[in-house]
């Protein structure tokens, strides 16, 4: 069987391959690779009423037939580089992705079941991809959280969109099971530490900022009840512009202050209703 196989994560390190066992594909220069190490990046965005996550197309065909044999979706992932630390090798992937530095990252969880690549689609997608990895590799899990607006895709970018979680596509692998793990984390952390600000542009209104909470936390809050515990946290802050009364054609906007929290980390993003 003659394979076509596109999948857009090559960050410079695939070569055209030569026709061997009657198959034409991409080959990683696997001497550069840790074979049975990955990580995979579950890139948060907010679009102003829902979370996504931002995904690649994976499409198998066979090129004598134009069959497609495989077509879904996977995260944001790579192998680890010999000689590469996984926080680097992350930031690399989020780099050839979103095209964005100093971004916020946070590993949560390993994925090592041994069944991880056993679906029959994934086992044709590593022999025919990737030949000589791994029959069992472990992949180290982060999430990030980016601002969706200013996300520039890679060279790939037509073959990359955002996805509602709540929406998702059908997944590679144990994908569905990684990004559920990871907006796990993300609500853990969302009740403890402001770090939902990272999905917010740099100004914000008090409606955005409930909206990114009822978002990500799959609850509906209480609106008097959450701008009365904001008004109490002294790291939000009204911008000067807007010192003004509000109105639904002039709402106020605010913005949130690392220096001010870290001085008063004391006072929670507790929004319990």
């Amino acid at each position: 069987m003659y394979f076509r196989a596109q999948n857009h994560s090559s960050f410079g390190l695939f070569k055209k391959a030569t026709t061997f066992a009657t198959c034409k594909i991409y080959i990683i220069k696997m001497e550069k690779l840790i074979k049975n190490i990955s990580v995979d990046c579950v890139i948060f965005g907010f679009n102003s009423k829902t979370l996504q996550v931002l995904l690649t197309e994976r499409i198998l065909k066979d090129e004598k037939t134009g069959e497609i044999l495989i077509s879904d979706y996977t995260l944001q992932g790579h192998h680890v580089l010999v000689g590469e630390n996984l926080d680097d090798a992350a930031r690399r992937v989020l780099k050839e992705k979103t095209g964005l530095d100093n971004i916020y990252l946070e590993q949560y969880y390993t994925f090592g079941n041994v069944n991880r690549i056993s679906n029959p689609k994934d086992q044709l997608w590593v022999r025919t991809r990737y030949p000589e990895i791994s029959d069992h590799v472990i992949s180290v899990g982060y999430f990030s959280l980016v601002n969706s607006a200013l996300v520039k895709p890679d060279h790939g970018h037509e073959f990359t969109q955002w996805f509602p979680v709540e929406e998702l596509p059908p997944l590679a692998f144990d994908h569905e099971t990684i990004i559920q793990k990871a907006l796990e984390a993300l609500r853990f952390k969302l009740w403890r530490e402001p770090i939902g600000f990272e999905l917010l542009p740099e100004k914000f209104t008090l409606t955005q900022l409930q909206s990114l909470y009822e978002a990500v936390l799959g609850i509906k809050l209480d609106r008097r009840n959450f701008r009365k515990k904001v008004s109490q946290m002294k790291h939000i802050i009204l911008m000067d512009d807007h010192k003004k009364r509000s109105s639904p054609n002039n709402p106020q906007n605010y913005f949130f202050s690392r220096e001010v929290y870290e001085k008063t980390r004391k006072a929670r993003l507790d929004f319990t209703i």
